[in-house]
């Protein structure tokens, strides 16, 4: 705990809306009794890194897999290791003071704190998870983006950090807000030399000749939990599964492909480029039946 307090600002930008110059600058707020300093390096940077994690019935799911590719984030960015005892505790305890919900998430940040104090910042907070009904059984629009580097950018150019799941997610944002404005719902990144990575906020999944394929995790991208347990789901039911540098012709030529991730898990897609796409709304439904089902 620290003696911190949270001032929300109630007009933070300008808008069409009038301002009234009687009305306060701001609101006293007391979000989850802990709070963040303006000057911390999260905020002003976005020097820090996150997990999303996906909370069934007051249980968060891949709890485990969350944490490892969180200490994996922390030490690409020279961040101090995090204490995984009490990360997981505190998950754990924000998950269960939640209201009853069926789904919800947890979001832990870790930032290098505030310049000059050699002190990082923790905090976890849990939130119910909006409806995401219609992307699992209608499926989503995408549209492929050149991301701008290379497919071997996280080797050649470490400092990138490609592959860290951080707090700077402004890329990531732009490019959806770009899809959208092409009439979609989620964006590709594709490297310069033609290799297809990952969503803004998810993984790709194609179904192949019968085979569940995903681009390799060794070409700057994340190394996505939930499509972890989408092959673990692939396996059980005898599907075989591959990493392998994928292609727009690969893309253009599978049979059904998904974007997985925490809170939306498996939304197949239904077009790419505004090309229609095959969609396999029954494997679709198995897959989300598998993943909400998760007791680790």
């Amino acid at each position: 705990m620290t003696d911190t307090v949270l001032a929300v600002l109630n007009q933070p930008s300008r808008s069409a809306a009038p301002h009234d110059p009687e009305a306060d600058a701001f609101t006293w707020a007391k979000p989850l009794e802990e709070h963040i300093q303006v000057m911390d390096l999260g905020l002003t940077r976005g020097d820090g890194v996150f997990e999303t994690i996906t909370v069934i019935d007051g249980r968060p799911q891949a709890l485990e897999a969350h944490l490892g590719r969180f200490v994996r984030s922390a030490a690409k960015l020279d961040l101090p290791e995090p204490d995984i005892d009490a990360w997981r505790r505190a998950i754990e305890a924000v998950c269960a003071r939640l209201d009853p919900v069926r789904e919800a998430y947890a979001k832990t940040v870790l930032t290098r704190g505030v310049e000059g104090l050699g002190r990082p910042t923790g905090w976890v907070y849990a939130a119910p998870s909006a409806d995401q009904t219609r992307d699992r059984t209608e499926g989503i629009g995408v549209v492929t983006l050149d991301r701008g580097y290379r497919h071997d950018v996280e080797r050649t150019s470490p400092w990138l950090l490609q592959g860290a799941k951080t707090l700077s997610y402004a890329v990531n944002m732009a490019a959806l807000r770009e899809a959208v404005r092409r009439g979609a719902d989620d964006a590709l990144f594709v490297s310069t030399d033609g290799y297809v990575l990952e969503g803004t906020r998810a993984n790709l999944i194609m179904s192949v000749g019968g085979r569940f394929v995903t681009p390799r995790t060794d070409i700057g991208i994340l190394d996505g939990t939930t499509q972890a347990d989408v092959f673990r789901f692939a396996e059980q039911e005898g599907i075989e599964t591959a990493y392998e540098l994928v292609t727009l012709d690969d893309l253009r030529a599978a049979d059904a492909m998904w974007l997985v991730s925490s809170i939306r898990q498996a939304a197949p897609i239904h077009t790419v480029n505004g090309v229609r796409q095959e969609m396999d709304l029954g494997m679709t439904e198995r897959i989300n039946d598998f993943l909400l089902a998760r007791q680790d």
